[in-house]
């Protein structure tokens, strides 16, 4: 087996190979780009991109490809030939620092909420050199911001760019208030994936998952995820084989693939990465899901990000890990030794803590989608109410504060498991709560309400804002002041007595946190339909154009692509449904039913005093059924027809969740009590046991 050490970042065009191919005066200046966000050169592009050239083809590159990121949710890219035609009708293999810094892919074709007519089609893509190219497929791959030729920002890394920009400057302004010499603040991610794994010819033979991505109908099977065997679990030869590859892969593009395991559901898995800067993470990310997807069909499976794709067992989320962190290599999330001491982190917590109550509604609108209603305050994720977990020592800090008092420094406690022979070792301060949405985990954030699919661009942009909107009323106000250590003891103690409500280390998934979340005036907004209008409310309008995130415009053509998307996604999935049911389940039901009546028929007349009773009562109970079955189809029919009627968004969107959707889930009930009764070689696709226990 090749080292790890080896292959690692091998087929990516990072500081080491820059560093070797690139001359030094070119590199310096490269670098101090990449590092504090400096403007490029021309003649610095010119000199690069030969040099990525050169390096990709003995790859075995033959094309580049500007890559990006457009509010699909997905990436996209075009691939050009390096190629260019000479007098003599060969070619040469030619790559300018134009091709590097601009593309022009169709801008009419990708999501802009209105900000594009179909008929303005130009659009540019921009080379982010703060981001490492890499080859894959045979082609050089160039991360790359998106705009249309007017202007509007049509992807997701431009504002996540913008937002890390934006904490950067605030962050810098108050540390420099601490009296100290920081250059550069840089917020870091680190996203854990959660997936599940099917066979791909059981996947075949369901129309829901090719289609949607979620299994439409299925009935619960004997056994699920009650016995908890499988959360650790020994991880499946066919499944391991498909994670030593796929570490492989994501090795070699310098993705730092670092834990694998098996999840809670059965079939389901995790993968969770080391921490990164927050723009190198997210193109990280996006690349871990594309590849997950390609690597499994090397092994005769599919893998599966959808949020929910199978009822009565976990869906699956990320788990977005964030933190900041300066170029001196301090991470100011990081408590320290003595907590109540330490008036920085502190300082930086309370700014966490007054922006997550301020903007909780952005943070819900972050991530919001239709598969993730399905798992959000499903008791196996965060509820739809946003609050924070601190733990009991940090609380305890932060009241004392309030109350003005000095908290007692917390003893270090030792675990005693009572076996002479096993070491011990010293407790955490705190115990962790898996139920809680933004939970402090000892020096970063764990935003665990993210779905499986989703980027995680939209989450860090809301995340970096709404921390850079606070830090800058904490500097502003630090740098009126002379006395700065009383201010920011001032500042700490307002923002607890302000803003604790937000402070939640109990459960979660408890009725009783409902109650009290609603006295507290915390918003639960349950679906995506109530929570995506939030983000284009004045103040969240405000808070963006204030700090150069996105216009007033772009605000609200990103509100209304979201509300397009969920209509599109609920759409799909009841006609997906409509289809399966009447060209697959619903003639199986009816040529079994005619068995059955057959069947009973004969027996009657054939006399004989056979009773008859428990025959009639299952044919009665089939027929009842197929007739429901039937109802429910003709009702979600209409329905989807008159979705027609809707032209605004937003009203289209609560016809689609709350008529739609409900008549949807009504019709599964009935097709999934039909699976009971139907013969396992009669019913028409895989069920929840083929498709959960056959990996």
């Amino acid at each position: 087996m090749t080292a790890v050490s080896e292959i690692f970042g091998c087929n990516v065009f990072n500081e080491t190979v820059m560093q070797t191919r690139l001359p030094k005066n070119i590199f310096k200046s490269l670098k101090k780009t990449m590092a504090e966000g400096t403007e490029l050169e021309p003649e610095v592009a010119e000199v690069v991109a030969s040099a990525m050239k050169d390096w990709a083809i003995e790859k075995g590159a033959t094309h580049f490809t500007h890559w990006f990121q457009p509010m699909t949710g997905i990436t996209a890219e075009k691939h050009d030939a390096f190629i260019s035609p000479t007098a003599d009708g060969k070619i040469i293999m030619e790559f300018s620092g134009k091709e590097l810094i601009k593309g022009e892919p169709d801008a009419s074709s990708f999501p802009s909420g209105g900000l594009r007519a179909t008929f303005e089609a130009r659009g540019y893509t921009t080379w982010d050199p703060t981001a490492y190219a890499f080859v894959k497929d045979g082609t050089l791959y160039i991360p790359t911001a998106f705009c249309s030729y007017s202007g509007e920002v049509l992807d997701k890394k431009t504002p996540l760019l913008r937002s890390m920009e934006a904490i950067n400057v605030q962050a810098i302004r108050i540390l420099s208030q601490l009296g100290k010499s920081v250059t550069r603040v840089t917020t870091t991610v680190g996203p854990e994936q959660e997936y599940f794994l099917v066979d791909k010819e059981m996947y075949k033979k369901r129309k829901d998952l090719i289609l949607t991505g979620r299994t439409l109908f299925g009935a619960k099977p004997p056994k699920g995820q009650e016995l908890e065997d499988h959360y650790f679990g020994n991880i499946r030869t066919r499944v391991s084989e498909y994670m030593k590859d796929l570490d492989e892969e994501l090795w070699k593009l310098g993705i730092l693939a670092k834990t694998k395991h098996n999840e809670v559901a059965p079939a389901q898995h995790e993968l969770a990465p080391i921490f990164g800067t927050t723009n190198l993470a997210t193109d990280h990310n996006q690349l871990t899901m594309e590849l997950m997807k390609k690597v499994a069909e090397r092994h005769g499976l599919v893998c599966l990000l959808h949020e929910k794709p199978f009822a009565g067992v976990n869906g699956s989320g990320k788990h977005n890990n964030w933190s900041i962190s300066t170029n001196t290599g301090e991470n100011l999330l990081e408590p320290g030794k003595s907590p109540r001491e330490n008036t920085q982190f502190l300082l930086f917590l309370a700014a966490v803590i007054k922006a997550v109550d301020e903007y909780a509604d952005l943070l819900r609108v972050a991530v919001a989608s239709a598969g993730n209603d399905h798992r959000l305050g499903a008791n196996e994720a965060p509820p739809a109410i946003v609050s924070m977990f601190l733990g009991d020592e940090l609380t305890h800090i932060l009241e004392c504060i309030e109350r003005g008092e000095i908290a007692e420094e917390t003893a270090k406690c030792f675990m005693e498991t009572g076996v002479t022979a096993l070491p011990r070792f010293a407790k955490d301060t705190t115990d962790r709560n898996r139920t809680s949405p933004f939970a402090f985990t000892g020096n970063k954030f764990e935003f665990r309400m993210l779905g499986s699919a989703a980027s995680i661009a939209g989450a860090n942009i809301v995340l970096n804002t709404i921390v850079a909107e606070e830090l800058e009323q904490f500097a502003n106000r630090l740098e009126a002041v002379a006395d700065i250590q009383a201010e920011v003891m001032e500042i700490i103690k307002e923002t607890v007595k302000n803003h604790k409500r937000i402070i939640f280390n109990g459960n979660n998934y408890s009725e009783e946190w409902v109650k009290e979340a609603t006295k507290r005036g915390l918003h639960n907004l349950k679906t995506t339909v109530e929570a995506l209008p939030t983000f284009a409310y004045e103040k969240s309008i405000n808070l963006f154009v204030k700090h150069g995130i996105f216009t007033k415009a772009e605000v609200e053509s990103r509100c209304e692509i979201m509300l397009e998307g969920y209509s599109k996604t609920i759409n799909i999935e009841a006609l997906t449904m409509l289809d399966m049911v009447k060209r697959e389940i619903l003639p199986v039901v009816l040529s079994y039913s005619k068995e059955i009546f057959e069947t009973l028929k004969v027996k009657q007349e054939l006399g004989f005093n056979m009773s008859v009773e428990k025959e009639q009562a299952y044919a009665t109970k089939l027929s009842n059924l197929t007739e429901s079955l039937m109802s429910k189809i003709d009702e979600l029919d209409k329905l989807v027809l008159e979705t027609k009627n809707y032209s605004d968004v937003l009203d289209a969107a609560k016809f689609y969740r709350e008529y739609i959707f409900e008549a949807m889930q009504t019709l599964r009930v009935v097709a999934d009590e039909l699976e009971t009764m139907i013969p396992a070689e009669k019913w028409p696709f895989p069920t929840y046991v083929d498709l959960l226990f056959y990996v």
